[in-house]
């Protein structure tokens, strides 16, 4: 097993152990984020799948996940929720998927480790139906200027490393707002967490 295998292992096994008190921290907005989900929705970077347990029943779900560790954890969720999934591997910048295919695209967590955040949301744009919403939930970069941004700043090779390319100190904002979406709504909060603290959360429609 290679070194970068071994780091993939390795965060798929923490998110799928570890992650629970940050899906503790965001359960009340993501039950609101999710709520009126119908149709075809395609997932990127579901990792463990946590957000299936959000999604109303009923929808039909793709995911695409890169990282090909996350995989088991993601359908032993589904298959103790008794939920029928489509994953496949496959990154946002590619999504192997046809234009004008389905309703809603979900990111959580996603965009910081994308590598091209402006060819993954034009692919969002490219695969959702006219109308279709991007719904997201994204830490991003703190206020520039900041003491929390100086340390995103500085400890972004590390986490780079350890965690999927992710950047804290990414403006995914910005990059969402010149996407090109004919509307957009979101809302910046921020969790008691190190690093990765700011976040925003919101829709996009196509």
């Amino acid at each position: 097993m290679t070194g970068l295998q071994f780091r993939k292992r390795l965060l798929a096994f923490a998110l799928a152990h570890f992650h629970r008190s940050y899906e503790r921290k965001v359960a009340e907005r993501k039950r609101a984020l999710f709520a009126d989900l119908t149709g075809d929705v395609l997932e990127i970077g579901p990792g463990t799948a946590p957000n299936l347990a959000y999604f109303p029943a009923g929808i039909h779900w793709i995911g695409f996940e890169p990282n090909p560790f996350m995989h088991r954890y993601a359908r032993r969720t589904a298959a103790q929720r008794g939920i029928s999934i489509d994953l496949r591997s496959g990154r946002g910048e590619h999504l192997d998927a046809e234009d004008a295919s389905v309703d809603a695209v979900v990111s959580t967590l996603v965009l910081c480790s994308v590598a091209d955040v402006e060819a993954t949301l034009r692919e969002i744009r490219r695969v959702l139906r006219p109308g279709g919403r991007f719904l997201f939930m994204e830490h991003v970069a703190a206020p520039a200027g900041s003491r929390a941004r100086r340390l995103q700043r500085l400890i972004r090779p590390v986490v780079r490393c350890l965690a999927d390319g992710c950047c804290p100190d990414r403006e995914t904002g910005r990059a969402i707002e010149a996407a090109g979406f004919s509307t957009l709504r979101y809302e910046r909060f921020t969790l008691a967490l190190p690093i990765v603290g700011p976040h925003i959360a919101g829709i996009a429609t196509k």
